[in-house]
């Protein structure tokens, strides 16, 4: 059910205060939150949920599907949606070799950049409002796995709603993203025969054999496909597997596959090609799974909010905002996909998403908090 919209009288003179920022913050980076650990993925909903209800005013709805728990405010009926995740690629355990840490105005740890600040930057901007009536604020568990159990959600509310900002971090140089590549994901599975290796080989459908040659084939499709819709396509086979034993001919070998397109026309041309391929040696037999998961963000999506966004940094004096495209794909996709204007990257000002050296610039913290509580603001 909607929350009931409070008067924040309490937050109502709220500032972006980076030590609070930064408090909290560290609760939530050290509340590990890996994808795929799901009683990680609840305990860190309730540290989401906790830090919500004391800034918004208002406890959340908790979802938990399929295991996967996300956590939602509705205040009246929503027309702008605060869109983020709380899951992290980071390993439960990653805390240890990767710890918090601010130093020299930069906060370090598994999920920082990606995308913990946004979260916090996003509390407390909503914090400075004097009313949440008309907004939605969703934070998904499963986002970096493809949001399979969230992406209903994600589109049943931006339906309803004239905007969708998402607190994804921002693109280098602190430049929102108006453009996102679409993503497919697929599972290529080669079925042979196994032999003994060494007696009777020839017995044997090698599924390994039969992998490499799929991969050669792969190489061709995206610019077969570049050819045909225009360039920008990516295939990138990435996990293999392959056999049980080293005096085993393999009887399955198994390929994943990520997908980046430009145009909804090039991931189908990338869709209809890869289940298309065909076995190159007698006796094997390919199985193919999965598919489009993101369609494209276009930049028209993005560019009315983009040019509110520049307006309103200019009336808080900030830097002069940018924009750019980028490869990688975010729930705003979907957003965009089923038509709700879609603004992506208002989150962090940093670098190192999913590797070593992820960080936070924390200076910016606060102007970006500003930022995103103006646009709210100038919206409603």
């Amino acid at each position: 059910m909607p929350h009931d919209s409070p008067r924040l009288s309490a937050q109502a003179d709220h500032t972006p205060s980076l030590d609070a920022m930064l408090a909290d913050l560290e609760e939530l980076v050290t509340c590990e939150s890996y994808s795929a650990d799901h009683a990680a993925l609840a305990r860190s909903a309730q540290v989401v949920a906790a830090q919500g209800r004391r800034l918004l005013g208002a406890s959340p709805r908790t979802l938990v599907v399929e295991g996967v728990t996300h956590v939602q405010w509705t205040f009246g009926m929503p027309r702008i949606l605060l869109l983020g995740h709380h899951d992290t690629v980071w390993p439960t355990g990653s805390i240890r070799t990767h710890p918090w840490s601010v130093e020299q105005g930069v906060a370090r740890g598994p999920g920082v950049f990606d995308m913990k600040a946004g979260l916090v930057q996003m509390f407390h901007a909503l914090a400075s409002l004097p009313s949440l009536d008309g907004l939605c604020v969703l934070v998904t568990g499963d986002e970096e796995i493809g949001s399979g159990t969230s992406r209903a959600l994600i589109e049943d509310v931006a339906r309803q709603c004239s905007a969708t900002f998402v607190l994804e971090p921002s693109a280098p140089g602190g430049a929102l993203k108006t453009s996102r590549k679409g993503t497919s994901l697929y599972e290529i599975t080669v079925h042979g025969r196994a032999a003994h290796s060494g007696l009777e080989p020839e017995k044997g459908v090698n599924a390994a054999t039969e992998l490499a040659h799929q991969l050669l084939a792969l190489q061709g499709v995206a610019d077969t496909v570049s050819a045909a819709t225009g360039p920008g396509t990516t295939v990138t086979p990435t996990v293999m597997r392959a056999g049980t034993t080293s005096n085993t001919v393999p009887a399955r070998a198994e390929l994943s596959v990520d997908v980046r397109v430009p145009s909804p026309a090039a991931q189908e041309e990338v869709d209809r090609l890869i289940r298309a391929l065909e076995p190159q040696l007698p006796g094997a037999r390919l199985e193919i799974g999965g598919g489009p998961n993101r369609p494209p963000l276009d930049r028209d999506a993005s560019r009315e909010l983009f040019a509110l966004a520049a307006g309103q940094a200019a009336r808080l004096g900030l830097d002069p905002l940018l924009q750019m495209a980028v490869g990688g794909a975010s729930d705003g996709n979907f957003t965009a996909g089923v038509g709700c204007p879609t603004l992506d990257g208002l989150g962090a000002v940093g670098d190192g998403a999913h590797a070593d050296h992820e960080h936070v610039i924390t200076a910016h913290m606060p102007d970006r908090t500003r930022l995103l509580a103006q646009l709210v603001g100038a919206l409603r």
